[in-house]
């Protein structure tokens, strides 16, 4: 067992309270990504070109497809995933804590796939610290709920 943390909190509560961030962030980034994607100039949410001058990218297409997958829709199939626990060869191969079911461990890396991503939106200064240390905090809870969890094969 890599982590044997016990926490007083109940694999069902923190079920449940990882579902409501993972659906926030997924409805989130669908809307902002699908936004980034129809109008990769940036007219449909007033953020001109010149923010990406530090980035690799020449338009918001690209970021925007990272969000609405990466940030969207992976944290909605996570959800299914919570609740179904379904079988997987593949997801079993990339998770990396073992006693614990994929979706959770696929919890967590969407909570470093956006901290990665805050920290290079920072980078390229297109977005503001107050909304950077929310999300920061919000990864934390995340990762918090994954940890948290005992019992039913998580933790």
């Amino acid at each position: 067992m890599i982590c044997s943390i016990n926490f007083p909190m109940k694999t069902k509560s923190a079920r449940n309270f990882l579902i409501a961030l993972l659906a926030f962030l997924g409805l989130g980034a669908i809307g902002g990504g699908g936004v980034l994607i129809i109008s990769p100039g940036g007219e449909l949410i007033g953020m001109p070109l010149s923010m990406l001058d530090h980035s690799p990218f020449n338009n918001f297409f690209l970021p925007g497809i990272i969000l609405f997958s990466i940030l969207g829709i992976a944290p909605l199939l996570l959800i299914v995933a919570l609740n179904k626990k379904p079988g997987s060869k593949l997801a079993e191969r990339f998770n990396f804590f073992s006693d614990m079911h994929w979706s959770w461990t696929y919890s967590i890396y969407v909570a470093f796939a956006l901290i990665f991503w805050i920290t290079n939106r920072n980078d390229f200064s297109f977005s503001s610290k107050l909304a950077a240390y929310l999300l920061y905090v919000f990864s934390c809870c995340n990762n918090f709920c994954c940890l948290a969890a005992t019992g039913e094969n998580t933790i």
